[in-house]
């Protein structure tokens, strides 16, 4: 049984091919980042990959100037950085969270005892 509906069958270019082998042979890249960047399955960079090895795609994989090398290099470190400030900005606001609760039982029960001094 297949999807419902048409398939929607997309011509690459051989030089977006090329680039995007390119892109996903830098040192650190991870093909599944370069084909969730450029909207495609990884499954299909990995043949265009292997394609490229073996000579079989008639584009050859071009070398990527310095300048959008260093940009990859400055996202990618870019990237790392916000993953970080993310997990720390969770633990923040569940610190000020549990702070905010404690105080909220400290000073509840703080009432308590004052009105059972009270009464005797």
């Amino acid at each position: 049984m297949g999807m419902p509906g048409p398939r929607r069958h997309t011509k690459f270019s051989e030089e977006f091919k090329a680039t995007a082998v390119a892109l996903s042979d830098l040192d650190g890249v991870l093909v599944r980042d370069v084909a969730d960047a450029l909207d495609i399955h990884p499954n299909m960079l990995s043949r265009w990959r292997k394609e490229v090895r073996e000579g079989i795609n008639v584009a050859k994989a071009k070398k990527l100037d310095p300048e959008a090398k260093s940009d990859l290099e400055r996202l990618r470190e870019l990237e790392k950085k916000y993953k970080i400030l993310q997990e720390e900005h969770l633990l923040l606001k569940k610190a000020i969270r549990f702070a905010s609760e404690k105080r909220q039982r400290s000073s509840s029960s703080s009432k308590q005892t004052g009105k059972d001094t009270e009464s005797t």
